[in-house]
C-alpha cells in the first residue's frame, strides 16, 4: 500500500489522483494538501467519483506544519507529488528530504530545477523532476525516438531532435489566437526566460521566441518557436551525439506575432514576465475544451548516407474516466508525473531522477501514458 501526498489540489493534482485510483495495479492511499479548504474539499468530492483503489482519501491544510502532524501521527509518506506552482518547488523538495519520501514535480523552471538536484544529490530516495508533459512526456519520447533512429540506421550520431508541444484550445480567434488551457504566469515565464539549445553540437542558451517556423501536424496549420525549460536535461546530455537539439512550443498562427507586439510595448525597466501575463490575462480568456498536440522527430543519415527522419504524434483531446471528465492539460501532465511516480515507487533509485535517465520502453507503455496517449512500442 503506498502513500502518495499531493501538493496542490487543484486541475493537475486532481487528475493525478484519479488517473492513480484508475489504472495503477497497486493500491494507493492519497492524501491531497491545499492552503484553501474549499479547494480541498472540491478535490476530495470529485477524486472519490473515480476508482476506489486504496483505504483513504483526505486532505490537509498546507497552512500548517503538515510535515510534523504526518510524524506525530505516524503517517509514512511514500511519495510527494508537486503539483504547486514552480516557485515552491525546493520547498517541497526539502519536505520530501525531511519525511524520508521520494519526489516527483511538473516545473519547468530552470533555476528552482538546479536547486533541487543540489538538494538531492546523496539522496537515499529519489527525485524526479519536470514530469509533466514538456517538460516530461515530449523528452522521453525524444529520447526514443533518438534510439529506435540508431537501432534501425544502424548509427550512433544524428543531425537533429525536435521536439515540440502545444496546449491550445479547440479553437482561436484574433488577435491573440489563444486561449489559456494552464497556468498564465506559466505561459508567461516560459515566453520570457531563455532558451537552452544545441547548436552545431555546442550548448547554447538562446532568447526564446527567436526561432520560429510554420509546420503542419496532423492536418493542423501550426507555428513553432522556441520556449524556456522544455528541453529539460536532453541538450547537456546528448549534445556530443546529436548536432541540433530543441523544444519548441506550438500555437495557432498569429500568437507569436501578437506576443511581439506585446513584448514591444514594455516599457523600460519593467517586470517583462509580470507586465505581460497582466496583459494577457486582460484579454486572453481560459477555456475548458482544450487540445494537446505533442511531436518529436529525428533526422539523420543512415550508415549508407541516406537522410533519414522519424517522427511521432499525439493528439489529445479532454476525455473521460469513469465518471471523471479530464481536460486535455489534465490527462497528459497527470500521466507523466504518474509515470515517474510508479518509477520511483516500484524501483530502487536514488538522487535525481532525469528525463535522460528514463527507460523509455516501461515509460511510454506504462499504464498512465497507455491509458491517455496510448500504447507504443
Amino acid at each position: 500500500m503506498a502513500v502518495v501526498c499531493i501538493a496542490g489540489a487543484g486541475g493537475i493534482g486532481s487528475a493525478v489522483a484519479v488517473l492513480l485510483r484508475e489504472f495503477y495495479d497497486q493500491p494507493v492511499d492519497i492524501y491531497i494538501g491545499d492552503i484553501n479548504e474549499a479547494a480541498r474539499q472540491r478535490a476530495i468530492s470529485w477524486i472519490a467519483k473515480s476508482g476506489e483503489s486504496g483505504r483513504i482519501l483526505t486532505g490537509f491544510d498546507m497552512n500548517t506544519d503538515w510535515q510534523q502532524t504526518f510524524e506525530q501521527e505516524g503517517v509514512n509518506v511514500d511519495i510527494i507529488l508537486d503539483c504547486l506552482p514552480g516557485k515552491f518547488a525546493p520547498s517541497m523538495a526539502k519536505a520530501a528530504l525531511r519525511l524520508g519520501a521520494h519526489y516527483v514535480n511538473l516545473t519547468e523552471y530552470v533555476a528552482e530545477t538546479k536547486e533541487i538536484m543540489a538538494l538531492a544529490e546523496g539522496a537515499s530516495t529519489g527525485f524526479g523532476l519536470q514530469s509533466g508533459v514538456a517538460p516530461g512526456f515530449v523528452n522521453v519520447l525524444g529520447k526514443a525516438l533518438f534510439e529506435e533512429f540508431c537501432a534501425t540506421y544502424n548509427v550512433e550520431k544524428a543531425k537533429a531532435l525536435e521536439m515540440r508541444v502545444g496546449a491550445l484550445g479547440r479553437n482561436a480567434v484574433g488577435p491573440h489566437f489563444y486561449n489559456f488551457t494552464w497556468s498564465p504566469i506559466g505561459v508567461a515565464t516560459e515566453y520570457i526566460k531563455p532558451a537552452e539549445v544545441v547548436r552545431n553540437h555546442q550548448f547554447k542558451v538562446v532568447p526564446s521566441l527567436s526561432e520560429r517556423r510554420t509546420i503542419w501536424v496532423d492536418g493542423l496549420v501550426l507555428e513553432e518557436d522556441l520556449t524556456s525549460g522544455g528541453a529539460a536535461d536532453l541538450p547537456m546530455t546528448y549534445q556530443d551525439r546529436i548536432a541540433n537539439i530543441d523544444y519548441k512550443t506550438f500555437r495557432y498562427p498569429g500568437h507569436w506575432a501578437w506576443v511581439d507586439a506585446q513584448l514591444a510595448k514594455l516599457p523600460e525597466g519593467a517586470d517583462a514576465i509580470a507586465t505581460l501575463e497582466k496583459t494577457m490575462l486582460s484579454e486572453i480568456s481560459a477555456v475548458e475544451e482544450d487540445l494537446i498536440i505533442v511531436y518529436a522527430a529525428v533526422e539523420g543519415h543512415d550508415d549508407n548516407g541516406v537522410l533519414r527522419r522519424v517522427e511521432a504524434s499525439y493528439r489529445v483531446e479532454p476525455m473521460q474516466i469513469g465518471d471523471v471528465s479530464l481536460r486535455a492539460i489534465q490527462s497528459t501532465t497527470a500521466a507523466g508525473m504518474a509515470e515517474v511516480a510508479r518509477i520511483l515507487l516500484e524501483g530502487n533509485h536514488h538522487g535525481v531522477l532525469l528525463q535522460s535517465q528514463i527507460d523509455p520502453v516501461s515509460y511510454l507503455n506504462g499504464p498512465f501514458a497507455g491509458a491517455i496517449y496510448g500504447q507504443r512500442r
